[in-house]
């Protein structure tokens, strides 16, 4: 009798300092992600399809800044990443500065499996997906309470304080990227990730969860990750392909390899965030050095869900 496949899923929500007021509502929400994937494996659905679920349930949940929830950018506007892999053939789909999309993961999943792009951009992203039939909304369907209360308080603060070059890397003040990684029963490894990105950016700035390498990676002979944090930073030292480059020469040890791409996060960018891995044969690494990062994962050989804040 062949023997069944492992299966495993690992969620995020951002790293960054989250206020104790906010704890709650951010385990709430990686719990109902990891059970909502969890429920696609079990069906022996795919790792892309358990990822992208999971994903949009965090996109939907305004607790997090993603779809539903994002943060405004310095004009106002919401502008939104999102990228997903798959490790066997490392086919990959994302998009970049997107408006109107409420679920960009869904729009990122079907440039990959009905494109030949990896990545598209702004109008030509929305374009793609009103022709593909995905769900498209106006502005203010994204916008809550919250954003528009964070955005005028970095207004307020910008007309204070002079304009200077960033020497090093800031303190994450919303880290609420959200993203996943799974294992399926046929052995796929997917990770996907969604985020409105760093509040008040500059119009038309991208960050690392649209870029394959950087906000995500998935190989099947060696393991799938998934980044959150300074993007810029990530961006620099191309952190989701580092830490599979770390595990395919540490014995496969996912949670060493998520410990080596933080160090060296910090020590090339003086950056701050989280990882989430997935070694091939379903093992979690979870590592980060911002004050919190919530997080859940489940597997064959766990009795339910564990989440932290």
């Amino acid at each position: 009798m062949k023997a069944q496949r492992p299966l495993s899923l690992v969620v995020h929500g951002g790293a960054w300092k989250i206020p104790d007021s906010e704890r709650e509502a951010h385990r709430r929400g990686v719990l109902e992600a990891v059970r909502a994937g969890w429920e696609v494996l079990k069906d022996r659905g795919s790792a892309l399809e358990a990822v992208e679920r999971a994903v949009v349930v965090m996109e939907n949940d305004e607790t997090f800044n993603a779809g539903h929830g994002a943060a405004l950018n310095a004009a106002g506007e919401i502008e939104l990443d999102a990228s997903i892999m798959e490790g066997g053939t490392l086919r990959a789909g994302g998009v970049a500065a997107v408006q109107n999309i409420a679920n960009p993961i869904s729009v990122a999943h079907a440039i990959l499996e009905k494109s030949d792009a990896v990545l598209l951009s702004g109008m030509g992203a929305t374009r793609f997906a009103k022709e593909h039939g995905l769900r498209t909304c106006g502005q203010d369907a994204l916008v809550t309470r919250r954003g528009i209360e964070r955005w005028r308080a970095y207004q307020s603060e910008a007309e204070k304080t002079p304009a200077r070059r960033k020497k090093s890397a800031p303190t994450p003040v919303s880290g609420d990227t959200v993203g996943a990684v799974a294992l399926d029963a046929d052995g796929l490894i997917a990770a996907g990730t969604s985020t409105g990105g760093t509040p008040n950016k500059l119009p038309g700035r991208i960050g690392d969860s649209a870029l394959v390498g950087c906000g995500i990676y998935a190989d099947n002979a060696v393991g799938g990750a998934c980044s959150t944090g300074w993007s810029e930073g990530i961006i620099r030292v191309v952190m989701a392909k580092s830490v599979i480059d770390i595990m395919a020469s540490n014995g496969d040890d996912p949670e060493e390899a998520a410990k080596g791409a933080i160090a060296l996060l910090k020590k090339r960018t003086a950056g701050q965030g989280g990882v989430i891995v997935l070694n091939a044969g379903g093992s979690v690494g979870i590592a980060f050095n911002t004050p919190r990062m919530s997080r859940a994962y489940i597997t064959s050989s766990t009795k339910g869900p564990i989440a932290a804040v």
